[in-house]
């Protein structure tokens, strides 16, 4: 039997390669290398050619700062950066690369050569290097001010890695995935990318609104830019911009999801769950909401040397971040009306962002879901509209019926819709003082409200529509009343750890107001004596265990919120105008002008979308009008 293997240091080859497998998995991970160093020399053109996928060659060439020649070979050194210096610029990370391994990494499994020249220096230099030695070759070159990269046969000495690749076709969509974050994370640069000689990729600087807006549709399509909600908040030391997907554009995959912070793309579990949340009412089971959005913070609230390829952060106060996130999402949403989505394309650099709350506005989640952004008195009757073109009128509000068995304040929201005043059977001259949603013409099928507006016809579906109405009303009268709480006639005995045990008492009171009663029997055993009166079917301690595992993950839990808005969904889904019930003209009117009052009333409660738009031009195409 032998002897235990003796410690002994690694080759500077085998480190470069061990290292190579944490940042090279294909030829998409080098480009991303490349390009963040060109961006971090101030390049403001980066041009990309790609052969074969990247596997054969992948050239970087920009316009930036350039490397001096003395430091050419110390460039392909491994834990060599000119990014940063000591613990204090560690801790304040601007730039998007700082490890100093990319270059050594590539260089080990592949053919590299670096050509670059400094402003101040009469010509460029170049030094080359293979995986095998390793040993870097300077020698003078012709280039202008900036840098080229050029890495030919990737994996060429670890054939174990190159069977590992994809096709071609597959490893260029990966590599131009790459480019376009990067594009959208620099709108300041031109991107020009290249595939076997063809251009594939065009991006022009985009210095103003109207040129970032075309940028973002060339990366994410002029559908996304056509159905998104430009957003921009800033609040705490915060800013958060971009463009958010209306709930109707939602996707069956997360493929166009791009979150930035401080210009790095991310992708973190505590900006998916505030992202979550914020889309939890308005989104179809099993959809993917879709955006482009740039969290702007201090460097030192956030930590970027986290993971090999700085995908993930982490946030020294992770809930105030994603309480920030999921209130103007929530926030901005909520406040989409059919007349934004009748409006011009929200891309229009003229198109007014959303904007958040007065500060202070912002609660923590379980704050938040008593105190939402609804209003002050809930009207008990839908307004109707009194025609004529008088305008919106709201009745007057009349006390709400509590009683125990309808459920107290509820019984008021399934009332018949009002029936009063008359509507026009027609769009009155000139069209001024048309509502969004038109007047109602007639009803199909018992489903259907057809209506006509300025821009043509408008069809909604009268049940999803009222549902989301009553919906939202039973989510104010509950932010108003406030949850009851039932106490239970044998507490519940929880075991939990120390940990969870320390977190129940941390946020006793934010239970309470929720309705829960918590008591800690000992170091990590707890009682629940009271539950939410809406709640009691549910397992208590189960919901009490998620949420606390909920609490110590993000700092934040919706799950209690989730129950409640669960079971006034399907209150607001029984209540709503049933299928086959003839409206009135009024009756119809009510429900249009309710529509256009009500926060999220583009979706029901399923996230199934409540309305729609036929434009004149569409009209004219169905009877070939005008060919």
């Amino acid at each position: 039997m032998s002897g235990p293997a003796r410690i002994q240091l690694l080759s500077p080859r085998l480190a470069n390669q061990i290292a190579a497998g944490e940042v090279v998995e294909r030829p998409a991970s080098v480009a991303k290398e490349l390009l963040e160093n060109s961006l971090d020399a101030g390049a403001r053109r980066i041009d990309i050619e790609v052969e074969q996928g990247g596997v054969k060659l992948l050239r970087v060439r920009d316009d930036g700062s350039g490397i001096a020649a003395d430091d050419l070979p110390l460039a392909l050194a491994r834990h060599a950066t000119s990014k940063i210096r000591d613990l204090d610029d560690l801790e304040r990370v601007t730039s998007l690369g700082f490890r100093g391994e990319a270059l050594a990494s590539v260089g080990s499994v592949a053919r590299l050569t670096l050509t670059s020249r400094t402003a101040d220096a009469a010509q460029a230099w170049q030094v080359e290097t293979e995986g095998r030695d390793m040993e870097a070759r300077v020698q003078p070159a012709a280039h202008p001010v900036g840098t080229s990269v050029e890495v030919r046969d990737l994996f060429f000495n670890t054939p174990a890695r190159r069977k590992f690749l994809r096709a071609e076709k597959t490893e260029f969509e990966h590599l131009q995935e790459v480019v376009k974050r990067l594009a959208l994370a620099r709108f300041e640069v031109a991107f020009h990318l290249r595939h076997n000689g063809r251009g594939a990729l065009v991006l022009h600087e985009a210095s103003d609104e109207a040129a970032r807006a075309r940028r973002v549709a060339a990366v994410c399509g002029a559908a996304f830019l056509e159905q998104a909600l430009p957003v921009e908040v800033e609040r705490g030391g915060l800013r958060l911009w971009g463009w958010v997907g209306l709930p109707t554009f939602s996707r069956s995959q997360a493929d166009l999801q791009y979150f930035y912070v401080n210009g790095r793309m991310v992708r973190d579990k505590l900006v998916a769950h505030a992202v979550r949340q914020a889309y939890r009412d308005v989104l179809f089971n099993g959809r993917h909401p879709t955006f482009v959005l740039f969290l702007e913070v201090d460097p030192a609230v956030v930590d970027v040397n986290v993971h090999p390829t700085k995908h993930e952060v982490r946030f020294r106060d992770g809930r105030m971040v994603h309480d920030f996130l999921y209130g103007t999402l929530h926030h901005a949403l909520g406040e989409v009306r059919p007349e934004d989505q009748l409006a011009a394309p929200l891309a229009a650099p003229s198109a007014p962002p959303v904007t958040g709350p007065a500060a202070g506005e912002f609660r923590g989640q379980g704050e938040m879901s008593l105190s939402a952004s609804v209003p002050e008195r809930v009207s008990v009757e839908p307004p109707a509209w009194r025609g004529g073109g008088a305008g919106y009128q709201a009745p007057p509000s009349r006390p709400a019926v509590h009683s125990a068995e309808s459920g107290g304040v509820y019984r008021e929201f399934f009332a018949p819709l009002a029936d009063s005043g008359s509507a026009p059977e027609a769009l009155p001259d000139g069209q001024g003082d048309v509502p969004p949603l038109g007047y109602a013409l007639a009803q199909l099928k018992g489903i259907y409200i057809l209506a006509e507006n300025v821009q043509g016809l408008v069809l909604v579906d009268m049940h999803a529509a009222h549902e989301r109405i009553t919906y939202e009303r039973l989510k104010s009268a509950m932010a108003s009343e406030g949850l009851r709480g039932q106490p239970l006639l044998v507490p519940e005995s929880l075991a939990l750890s120390q940990r969870e045990t320390d977190c129940a008492e941390e946020h006793a009171e934010w239970f309470q107001r929720l309705g829960f009663e918590l008591q800690r029997l000992g170091p990590e055993t707890l009682a629940i004596r009271q539950t939410p009166a809406l709640l009691r079917q549910a397992e208590a301690g189960r919901l009490v265990r998620d949420v606390l595992a909920d609490l110590l993950e993000y700092g934040s839990s919706d799950r209690i919120q989730a129950h409640l808005n669960e079971l006034l969904a399907t209150m607001a889904c029984h209540g709503a105008v049933r299928a086959n019930r003839r409206l009135t003209l009024p009756e119809m009117n009510a429900l249009l002008r309710d529509m256009e009052h009500t926060e999220r009333s583009g979706q029901c409660n399923h996230g199934r979308p409540t309305w729609t738009q036929l434009g004149m031009d569409e009209l004219d195409r169905l009877f070939l009008r005008g060919r």
